[in-house]
């Protein structure tokens, strides 16, 4: 087995919503809106590729409104919805699960027999290939910082996935080093196998538990939406998504109020992006509706730069209601689990090295911090070492800063993700 870079799935059922496994189905069409596992006894890896292709489908759907010379399996040089971004994202978060899965793998070997060296532990999993030597880096700092060997492996395989060249930085290097320390010591349990296992569900668990709570959501509001387009006789327009579409949840006075201040502010510069300060009070899932609305406005807009304008306000305000309402009670839960570690101090280790392609264009939370002014005027502190993903500031203002990079080549996401294999599927207790 080579290095956890990723190997895709071949991918046969885009084109068939349906064929997904039945509780997926009913999750992205709306019929189920809360989270639960997609398929009895799947692993998240696996649950994350049923969500892949169901995204896919929603973007290609919704593309198609926007863009009717667009084709699935083609491309589209018309600024794509949330649904376009939603497959990468997905994927960004699989590749995540994917390290956590090839980390485990790494502990179960050790409690048969621990490793000799960081080297040892790494070909046991069978990692080689370019990105050998940033992760046997991050993990021999780990061993000198106390860590035992398989311990140590472990945790520079689980960030590999997501992006360990970062490490090629120093300051980064020993700041992810010295955090991974501080949550090894205060992670739950003795032994240290144990401690490690449980830092590494912690991770797998937010990842998977995130994926399935936008996808209920999000994905289940754009499925009955288009389910709901469908059946529609005569011209759909944004007055009539109004007054006649709802999502449960849903405020229909909230969602025209939306509605009509993005119409008015969609050529600001900057874009409008602070929900909360817009509009006290509101309850974010009406902002779904208002976006759907503005989807059916950019499709008759008049000119380009007005459909463009439209897409991105309603694509800002779905991706609020993804984030604040979904992605932060993951991130962040009311009651800690006794079995995990912090998922917040756990994010704030992975945030410099996050890294999503969409599609041709690659974003990385270190490339948008490099924009940012210095936070504590520390040069050796890297810039992204002072953000954490876990902080919805910080999460948001990366977001903002991704959508904007894709609209300048807003074809490159039209080069859609498969699913990602885990390699030691056969190797490992589910």
């Amino acid at each position: 087995m080579e290095s956890p870079v990723l190997r895709p799935l071949p991918v046969s059922r885009r084109s068939a919503f349906r064929s997904l496994s039945p509780v997926v189905w009913l999750l992205a069409s709306g019929l189920l809106l809360f989270p639960v596992r997609p398929a009895q006894g799947a692993t998240p890896l696996e649950d994350n590729g049923l969500i892949i292709e169901g995204y896919i489908q929603l973007a290609n759907e919704m593309q198609s409104l926007l863009d009717p010379a667009f084709q699935p399996g083609g491309s589209s040089q018309v600024r794509p919805t949330w649904y376009g971004f939603a497959p990468h994202a997905a994927h960004a978060g699989g590749k995540g699960m994917l390290g956590a899965a090839i980390a485990l793998h790494i502990i179960e070997a050790a409690q048969t027999w621990p490793s000799f060296t960081v080297g040892h532990a790494l070909d046991r999993a069978g990692i080689t290939g370019p990105t050998r030597a940033p992760i046997l880096s991050l993990a021999q700092e780990l061993t000198l910082q106390g860590l035992p060997t398989d311990v140590a492996a472990s945790f520079a395989v689980l960030l590999s996935a997501v992006n360990v060249q970062v490490m090629a930085d120093p300051r980064v290097l020993m700041s992810t080093a010295s955090r991974f320390v501080w949550i090894y010591w205060n992670a739950p349990g003795f032994w240290p196998l144990d401690k490690a296992k449980a830092i590494i569900r912690t991770l797998e668990r937010t990842l998977h538990e995130s994926n399935l709570a936008i996808f209920s959501d999000i994905g289940g509001a754009g499925r009955l939406y288009l389910t709901w387009r469908q059946a529609q006789t005569g011209a759909v327009t944004a007055e009539r998504v109004l007054t006649h579409f709802s999502i449960p949840g849903a405020n229909a006075a909230e969602a025209r109020l939306a509605y009509t201040y993005a119409r008015a502010h969609a050529h600001d510069t900057p874009r409008p992006s602070q929900m909360d300060q817009l509009f006290p009070g509101m309850g974010w899932k009406s902002l779904l509706l208002a976006a759907f609305a503005l989807y059916e406005d950019a499709r008759v807009a008049p000119t380009p730069a007005d459909r463009d304008a439209l897409i991105a306000m309603g694509t800002n305000y779905i991706a609020w209601r993804e984030q604040h309402d979904q992605a932060n009670p993951v991130f962040n839960p009311a009651s800690p689990r006794a079995d995990e570690s912090s998922r917040a101090k756990l994010l704030e280790v992975i945030t410099p090295a996050l890294r999503t392609e969409f599609g041709t264009s690659v974003w990385t939370y270190a490339a948008f911090a490099d924009t940012q002014p210095d936070r504590d005027g520390n040069p050796f502190t890297a810039p992204a070492t002072e953000y954490s993903w876990a902080h919805f500031p910080d999460r948001w203002a990366g977001i903002m800063h991704a959508f904007n990079g894709v609209y300048l080549q807003p074809a490159s996401v039209w080069k859609l993700p498969e699913p990602l294999k885990d390699p030691t599927a056969g190797l490992r207790a589910r």
